[in-house]
């Protein structure tokens, strides 16, 4: 992940996106939800403030930033100091994990990828939602990134390169 604690330093205004686009985050949980198992142990790698985590009952988090860390925690998340290319966990330790818009700020993609694998059972899911390079949206992002306060380090990816990175790391 990205040294510069941007998202610590900004935790109100990351969250008052949020709350200004209410319909767009609630649109974001239920695509999620969708695709998440109905039980079993779950993580959410990148947790940020907790907002996804609580909202999709995801107990446990890795987090980077302490303020974000602080915040996720006050919504009953249990989050671990780390980051995505090397989780303090030990293996198989998740039935799922969720990697929510973190993808575009990791320093090695490939070995957050395997780190994932890692602490996941056999047969565990991974399920990464991120901002497709290829598409509109994400061609807009790239476009603004520059005066984005939270986007300006990002490195979005396509779907192709997401699917070639997971099969890298053994998915």
């Amino acid at each position: 992940m990205t040294r510069e604690d941007v998202f610590g330093s900004h935790v109100t205004e990351y969250e008052q996106w949020f709350q200004e686009h209410s319909c767009l985050f609630a649109a974001e949980i239920a695509a999620i939800r969708e695709v998440l198992p109905q039980s079993g142990i779950g993580l959410e790698i990148g947790v940020g403030s907790g907002l996804f985590a609580a909202a999709l009952g995801i107990k446990y988090g890795v987090e980077p930033s302490a303020a974000m860390r602080k915040k996720a925690e006050s919504r009953g998340v249990h989050v671990f100091d780390g980051v995505a290319e090397c989780l303090p966990f030990k293996t198989a330790m998740f039935d799922f994990a969720v990697m929510i818009t973190v993808d575009c700020f990791l320093t090695d993609i490939e070995r957050s990828f395997r780190e994932a694998c890692r602490v996941l059972v056999p047969q565990g899911w991974f399920v990464i939602a991120f901002i497709d390079a290829g598409t509109r949206l994400g061609k807009e992002y790239e476009q603004k990134k520059q005066s984005s306060l939270f986007y300006r380090q990002a490195h979005f990816h396509s779907a192709a390169e997401i699917k070639e990175f997971l099969a890298r790391a053994g998915f």
